[in-house]
């Protein structure tokens, strides 16, 4: 009968590893696709608790950061880099503003264009969102040892922005000033090449 090993004392011998029957399922660790979405499914039980109370859970949590640690962002701007539709996005903002987390502001230089901004709230709220969901990662992590966790998020950060600048907008929070609307707090520019924050 297959299993799928659980956790190991020794990765290298595989002393103590616990294993979970599959009911006949071969073990597909060893595949890339496969592992990454074991460990996305795994993820995302562990940290939905601690974000079910950000409007949109995960996403209005990676949006919420990206205001803070961003320099202004508009809309389309975060639509863009963290690959949200702009109509999804257009909702989620107006979620994070009735909560009091950010805020819509006109750009003094270009008062066609709105930037979001965090609020002295949004700032607190996202400092400890990300302490329960680090340690929430850290659990899930718990497998590694502390210099093994560190490797592990430094090659992930590594593979993600190699990806990413691969794609059309790259990790980019950037937008030109074609064509904007105040009122639909939208652009008609596409997302800059470029590397944002991380």
């Amino acid at each position: 009968m297959g299993s799928i090993p659980r956790t190991g004392s020794d990765p290298g011998t595989g002393s103590g590893t616990q294993t979970t029957p599959t009911a006949g399922c071969p073990d597909l660790t060893e595949d890339f696709g496969f592992s990454l979405m074991a460990v996305a499914h795994a993820y995302r039980t562990a940290v939905s608790p601690v974000l079910a109370g950000v409007a949109q859970g995960a996403r209005g949590f990676q949006t919420l950061a990206a205001v803070v640690e961003g320099d202004g962002p508009n809309q389309v701007a975060l639509a863009g880099y963290l690959r949200i539709d702009r109509t999804v996005m257009t909702y989620l903002l107006d979620d994070l503003v009735a909560a009091g987390l950010v805020e819509r502001r006109l750009d003094p230089a270009d008062r066609r264009r709105r930037r979001i901004v965090a609020t002295p709230l949004g700032v607190e709220t996202l400092r400890d969102l990300q302490r329960q969901v680090r340690a929430a990662e850290d659990a899930l992590l718990s497998v590694f040892d502390e210099d093994e966790r560190a490797v592990f998020r430094s090659l992930l950060a590594r593979l993600a922005r190699t990806v990413a600048e691969g794609e059309p907008g790259g990790l980019s929070c950037e937008v030109g000033a074609d064509s904007c609307d105040v009122g639909a707090d939208s652009c008609d520019a596409t997302v800059s090449p470029g590397r944002g924050p991380g």
